[in-house]
């Protein structure tokens, strides 16, 4: 291409592009104008239409302060001028007793029984008969095992034909000694010699007797530790024999819960694997002394008539009888709410609940003392007081179709 065309080309591209620029400016010009004047024609009817600038300002000032569309009024009535009930809780009763009420020293301890002994091997021997097993009753004297005997048998044969023979020589000295053939010295002399022979076979009889393993009292094998075939020897440990009857529990109380307290009280024993089996039990002994090191008195307890279940070594827990109010008002534990240092009860008066303060006595199980604040027969809440004011609406319910009765169930006793 000669450079005439190119020169041709390039004025006619510059003059195309510059139309294009011209038309495009046009354009943008045209649409500004435009939107001015829809924008003019919409504020002239607005000013038309509201008045002054302060008419509008006004108006605005007055809309701001309109209240929000409610169905009721100040008086927290509706539109039909009647008060709209709020919503009744249900809740779960009970009625305010009257009984006796304690309180109490607690304390823990194991029941063992008081004659318990471990039942060693006296003599040496190889275990040759078994008679008794773990758990079985036996009396005084009843003979548990037996040793060989062969060679205390032996033992016992060859006391007696000493003794026969020193027997004999002594007859004879007799004889002897008053004819004067013989000294008084051997005289004495075989009057010793029959003696050590009656105690030679006394003591080998002691041995054979020995041989058998009897049980020291009446009561229960609760261990066993010999076995068929086994070779004891003196100090071994065969069995253990207890005597169920009675058990006893040894507790530590500070020196300050002992006083008022006397031999014979009557005491109340739980057992801690089933709180449901309780029995009584007295105070058999209280120690005369302090101990030093731990400023306490140790009491011993006896258990009367135990449950069957009860069992030596049972955990158990102790209570003694403080102070016993006979005609207490008393309050369901789960109904007593407290704060701090108040306490508040919601009593049901007709279908309102009403709060009241109440002073706490003594406890016990599931019950509070009230020393004032309600009176025996009144309906108390125990289920549902949880979002309860004075005044709340209440509806009474069942116990089981109460809101909270499951959480009330669920929670650890007050107090």
């Amino acid at each position: 291409m000669n450079p005439s065309s190119r020169r041709k080309r390039a004025f006619v591209f510059s003059l195309s592009l510059l139309v294009l620029v011209v038309v495009a400016s046009a354009t943008g010009i045209y649409m500004y104008k435009k939107s001015a004047g829809e924008s003019g024609a919409r504020g002239e009817a607005a000013f038309k239409g509201q008045g002054s600038p302060g008419t509008v300002a006004l108006a605005s000032t007055k809309k701001a302060a309109a209240p929000a569309t409610s169905d009721k009024d100040k008086d927290g009535k509706d539109k039909n001028g009647e008060e709209k009930e709020k919503a009744a809780v249900p809740v779960s009763v009970a009625a305010i007793a009257t009984g006796p009420v304690s309180s109490y020293i607690s304390a823990t301890a194991n029941l063992v029984p008081e004659n318990e002994v471990k039942v060693l091997a006296e003599a040496e021997g190889r275990v040759a008969e078994l008679f008794v097993e773990e758990g079985q009753r036996v009396g005084k004297g009843q003979v548990l095992a037996h040793l060989v005997k062969d060679d205390t048998e032996i033992a016992v044969n060859k006391a007696q034909v000493r003794l026969e023979n020193a027997r004999i020589n002594f007859e004879r000295a007799e004889q002897e000694v008053a004819d004067h053939l013989i000294s008084r010295e051997q005289f004495d002399k075989d009057h010793l010699d029959l003696q050590i022979a009656q105690q030679e076979l006394a003591e080998a009889k002691w041995k054979l007797d020995k041989t058998s393993i009897r049980a020291p009292f009446g009561g229960r094998v609760t261990e066993r530790f010999m076995k068929l075939g086994q070779h004891v020897r003196p100090g071994d440990q065969l069995f253990t024999v207890s005597d169920f009857d009675p058990l006893i529990a040894k507790i530590f109380l500070p020196e300050k819960d002992v006083y008022g307290l006397k031999e014979g009280r009557e005491v109340r024993i739980t057992l801690k694997a089933n709180d449901q089996t309780r029995f009584g039990g007295r105070i058999r002994q209280i120690s005369p002394v302090v101990d030093t090191a731990t400023g306490t008195v140790k009491l011993t307890v006896e258990a009367t008539a135990p449950p069957a279940e009860v069992r030596p070594g049972a955990f158990v827990t102790i209570d003694i009888v403080r102070t016993t109010h006979a005609q207490a008002v008393l309050l369901p534990r789960e109904a007593v709410i407290r704060e701090l240092q108040d306490a508040y009860v919601f009593v049901a008066a007709g279908n309102v609940a009403e709060k009241r303060t109440v002073a706490l006595g003594l406890e016990e199980g599931g019950h509070v003392e009230a020393l004032s604040g309600v009176r025996p027969g009144e309906q108390v809440i125990v289920a549902g007081q949880g979002g309860l004011r004075q005044g709340s609406p209440i509806k009474v319910i069942p116990s089981p179709e109460a809101s909270d009765l499951g959480s009330v169930a669920d929670r650890p006793a007050r107090g």
